[in-house]
């Protein structure tokens, strides 16, 4: 008998009233995106522990149709947030509108203004990760070095590995927290360079 064999798929009704709120409770309390599979991980987990029927159906996809309903629901309630897909995860995040009022709790902005410098590495950091201190100097024509330092500390960049060649330099990529500032999903989201460029000087 095979795995999925005796497994009742979750009728519409189930996974409105049951599926939903848990993935609701889920992306509340999480700090940052949680990938489908950790969220599917955690329904099966307590799930299957209180016995609950549909624990061994639920799925990447039953997930994903669980967020778009809970989506449409927060839509349709007026509520201020809103499902979204970023940095490889769902997160329950704000709605756009709200970010002045966001902002004036918190009483700061949005991680501390960039130097020019730092914001033109990390648009080559962007658009030829994974890239070395090198390869960047040669793309500006100057050493990165602090600007690398700013960025890392600031957690938008990140060492990937090193390259194969003389030296085995370093190679630098962006983070999670990068996607998570910008609004991405992924890197493929990334706009033309130019529109970048008006987007990190906002």
């Amino acid at each position: 008998m095979s795995d999925t064999e005796g497994i009742l798929p979750v009728d519409d009704e189930v996974l409105s009233s049951q599926v939903v709120p848990v993935l609701e409770a889920l992306l509340y309390a999480a700090e940052e995106p949680v990938p489908l599979d950790e969220v599917v991980e955690v329904i099966v987990s307590v799930a299957t522990e209180q016995d609950r029927s549909w624990a061994r159906a639920t799925t990447p996809e039953l997930v994903s149709r669980a967020s778009i309903i809970l989506s449409d629901r927060l839509l349709q309630s007026g509520s201020s947030l809103q499902v979204m897909e970023m940095a490889g995860g769902l997160r329950l995040a704000t709605r756009p509108q709200y970010d002045p009022w966001i902002r004036a709790l918190r009483q700061v902005e949005k991680p501390s203004r960039l130097s020019v410098a730092a914001l033109e590495t990390l648009a080559v950091i962007a658009y030829r990760q994974p890239v070395t201190a090198a390869e960047i100097a040669g793309v500006r024509g100057v050493d990165p070095a602090a600007a690398l330092s700013t960025l890392r500390d600031q957690g938008m960049i990140r060492i990937t590995g090193r390259k194969r060649a003389v030296g085995r330099p370093f190679t630098y990529g962006t983070t999670r927290q990068f996607l998570e500032i910008f609004g991405l999903r992924d890197l493929d989201e990334l706009p033309d360079p130019e529109e970048f460029e008006e987007l990190l000087e906002a």
